[in-house]
């Protein structure tokens, strides 16, 4: 004897494409005994830390060592890329140097660093992204500013 089925899997097809249509995460119908749930996970890796930089009109002032210090340790930016020490951007964004306006840089030229430690923040769309060191080594360039915009693929420190 066959059994009635009431599970109908058309049903289940045009709930999972409402879901990918919408930005709806689950969706439940249910009629008399009948209950059908589809759900999807959405998984965000979001990285926020604990003072964020205020955005004010006017960029807060900078203590960093002189700016030919900076410039004499930095290469062009052409070359800077293909050095095997360079930490590139892995986005488009704003960098900053420290966690907030008022707090000192992460790093300065001539910091020693080990693997993971954390070298800048980039802001992409509200969100402030870590930026860690991929090996020990000293800082011996940091080609951008604090606040200042940076494209994919642009190098942001150099370690040696």
């Amino acid at each position: 004897m066959a059994k009635e089925n009431p599970f109908d899997p058309d049903l289940v097809r045009e709930l999972a494409t409402l879901i990918a249509d919408t930005d709806l995460t689950e969706i439940e119908v249910e009629k008399g005994d009948l209950r059908i749930r589809v759900a999807r996970t959405i998984t965000a890796t979001v990285t926020v830390p604990v003072a964020a930089p205020a955005m004010a009109s006017a960029p807060a002032p900078v203590v960093a060592p002189p700016p030919a210090a900076v410039t004499e340790a930095a290469p062009s930016a052409k070359s800077a890329a293909s050095h095997p020490g360079a930490v590139l951007s892995p986005m488009v964004g704003t960098a900053y140097r420290k966690p907030s306006p008022d707090a000192k840089s992460f790093i300065e030229v001539g910091s020693k660093v080990q693997a993971g430690d954390k070298l800048l923040l980039v802001e992409a769309m509200k969100t402030f992204n870590e930026i860690t060191a991929p090996r020990a080594g000293t800082v011996t360039a940091i080609l951008v500013e604090d606040g200042t915009p940076v494209e994919y693929g642009e190098p942001l420190v150099i370690i040696e």
